[in-house]
């Protein structure tokens, strides 16, 4: 049976993860991810929807899923951006909703001081940059400065653009044909129930034109079955 993980929170550290689940706030963290993928040897689904985080902790967190022996399918569900955008290369396959995105961007940081200071923060973010871009080079193929360039650019990645550029390996399809509604409510009813119901009603007219009642229980509890 695959290991289910789900990415659907901000990324931090592991003190902090710990912080926010002490007052019921949701948060993925390496520690979490890293007990999740010790308690099973099989192989890995993980669902990403999240707008990213610490990138040091969303480092962690790529390293142990590229380097746990079983196979990890990435489903990227609604949005995969900045950290959690290198997460995702961390699959075997990565799978994206037709309606997701990823998003890919510079480092940033919030921080004071002198000339100096900035000069320092500025070659600590470079070199960030560089570190990020490897987890998209391995993924992707894509040449460095092309990378770079996408990310100097916050790039917002469709899921076709996704598949296209390599991030993404295939655009997630479905099976049923979903109802397109313009309504509040969408509708209690299946179609196939609707429509047994429509030969219920026929066959009803028919008898009625024929001057023929159900006399039957059973008959007539069968006909009442189909409509529930």
């Amino acid at each position: 049976m695959m290991k289910q993980i789900k990415i659907k929170s901000d990324i931090v550290d592991n003190d902090t993860g710990k912080f926010y689940e002490w007052f019921g706030l949701g948060a993925t963290y390496p520690e979490q991810i890293e007990t999740a993928l010790n308690e099973s040897d099989d192989d890995v689904v993980v669902d990403i929807n999240s707008r990213g985080g610490d990138v040091f902790a969303a480092s962690e967190i790529y390293t142990l899923l590229a380097q746990y022996p079983g196979n990890v399918t990435v489903n990227i569900q609604g949005l995969a951006a900045s950290a959690a955008s290198v997460i995702a290369m961390a699959g075997d396959k990565v799978r994206i909703s037709p309606t997701a995105q990823l998003m890919i961007h510079k480092a940033w940081t919030a921080t004071s001081g002198n000339s100096d200071d900035l000069q320092q923060e500025s070659a600590v973010l470079n070199g960030i940059d560089e570190s990020i871009i490897n987890a998209y080079e391995a993924k992707t193929g894509l040449e460095r400065t092309e990378l770079l360039n996408m990310m100097a650019q916050e790039s917002w990645l469709t899921a076709q653009d996704a598949v296209d550029k390599g991030f993404a390996d295939e655009v997630i399809t479905f099976n049923a044909t979903p109802q397109i509604l313009n309504a509040y409510q969408a509708p209690k009813i299946a179609k196939d129930k609707i429509e047994q119901w429509k030969q219920v009603m026929a066959k009803a007219k028919a008898y009625d034109d024929s001057h023929k009642k159900i006399t039957n229980k059973d008959e007539l509890q069968a006909k009442i079955s189909l409509l529930f």
